[in-house]
């Protein structure tokens, strides 16, 4: 198949480099590369990580009544010097 493809900067410096250490065609460092980039992908669908759940901490009431009013916490937390 033949195609046209629009690469990024970074994409086009590292096929680049691929290409000159490996001495390959640039058909060939794409080729490998979307091989290599399809089978990873493919595979993370099989493997799936165990869900991270946050451990619950009772952390006891609020020590100064209310937060929902920032300058009076901010007062009783730093003096009224905070302003």
């Amino acid at each position: 198949m033949r195609t046209t493809l629009t690469l990024f900067d970074d994409v086009s410096v590292q096929l680049d480099r691929i290409r000159r250490t490996r001495h390959m065609t640039l058909r060939d460092a794409v080729n490998d590369a979307l091989r290599l980039g399809l089978k990873e992908l493919a595979g993370c669908r099989e493997t799936q990580r165990d869900r991270y759940q946050t451990p619950v901490v009772d952390l006891g009431c609020c020590l100064i009544g209310g937060v929902d009013n920032v300058p009076e916490a901010l007062a009783v937390a730093e003096g009224d010097d905070f302003r």
